[in-house]
């Protein structure tokens, strides 16, 4: 155990003696393995021990938790989004070609610290998307996209805290913030009832809103490869590669959520076509009046009930906006 904790001393040590000096000592800063716990214990509890305590209880009624909760949310990324803008990105100080990291003291430079420090807390809030998930017995919804993006976006946000906070990098938190007030807004509409359903067919482009941000991101951080700037080219990487990651998963999950099921609707839509018309033939064909016109009206009946028929898949469609939630 002792030569474990010299291991730990000595990593505590070499973080320390590159790390930017102003936050070392704030909060959560000394050492990433409580923010490494935290994360972990994040995976397990929403996909092993929450999952678990809910099998046999009925799921929450969270209506107004979740639309006080995302109404937090939005204001809290729109005052992120308006510190970091407002510290070098809105202002014209900082550059999107090149912005090194300032280390200095001065009150801007330090508002744009303490906005990568709140943005870093931003991340373990946006846990509660998930828990609320799992206390509504929604699980499917708590895909692996989901854990991985939400898991291990503190860890990677406190290495910049604690050796970059501010320059280049922060584009990738203005971005961020910003696709968060719109994806909180959805929410929250969302979460006030049935009435907004309709209003609300825009979801889908979230994603590609998400993945158009990644696609930035990764243009802005990847530039730097190729010209000289005095910033580090590890968080070049680093900032690079989370996106290219998140656009692919993200790109997954909407050929999943939605080029499939298009595709799915169409094809049921053309077999519902073909049904039709094999039915209409055979009413046609009828020549016993009263009997071939009652087994045909049963028929049909029966075909639209089944939900096979153009007309029926066009009902459903529009039902599914005042039911999904």
């Amino acid at each position: 155990m002792s030569i474990l904790m010299q291991y730990v001393d000595r990593f505590h040590e070499i973080l320390d003696k590159h790390a930017d000096q102003r936050t070392t000592n704030w909060f959560m800063m000394s050492s990433p393995f409580p923010t490494l716990f935290i994360c972990l214990s994040y995976v397990y509890g929403v996909k092993v021990l929450g999952p678990k305590l809910m099998e046999n209880r009925k799921p929450f009624q969270l209506k107004n938790v979740l639309i006080v909760y995302n109404l937090f949310q939005m204001v809290f990324s729109a005052w992120l989004f308006y510190e970091i803008g407002m510290s070098g990105w809105l202002t014209g100080d900082y550059s999107l070609r090149c912005q090194p990291v300032d280390y200095s003291d001065r009150p801007q430079v330090l508002r744009m610290v303490h906005a990568c420090w709140w943005y870093y807390f931003s991340k373990f809030t946006e846990f509660m998307d998930t828990i609320f998930f799992v206390l509504r017995k929604k699980n499917d919804h708590v895909s692996i996209l989901h854990v991985i993006h939400h898991g291990c976006m503190p860890m990677s946000v406190w290495f910049g805290v604690k050796f970059t906070p501010g320059g280049h990098s922060t584009f990738f938190g203005l971005l961020n913030t910003f696709v968060h007030i719109v994806m909180y807004t959805y929410y929250l509409l969302a979460a006030m009832g049935p009435k907004l359903q309709p209003y609300l067919w825009w979801k889908k482009y979230l994603t590609v809103f998400q993945m158009i941000q990644f696609v930035a991101v990764m243009i802005h951080a990847f530039q730097l490869l190729f010209i000289d700037c005095n910033y580090p080219k590890a968080f070049v990487w680093w900032i690079g590669l989370h996106a290219t990651m998140f656009f692919f998963l993200f790109n997954e999950f909407y050929q999943q959520s939605y080029q499939q099921k298009k595709k799915r609707k169409q094809q049921t839509i053309t077999n519902g076509m073909k049904k039709d018309h094999q039915q209409n033939h055979q009413t046609n064909g009828m020549t016993n009046g009263s009997t071939g016109n009652s087994s045909g009206r049963r028929d049909a009946a029966d075909y639209y009930v089944k939900g096979d028929s153009l007309a029926a898949s066009e009902l459903n469609l529009r039902k599914s906006y005042t039911t999904t939630e």
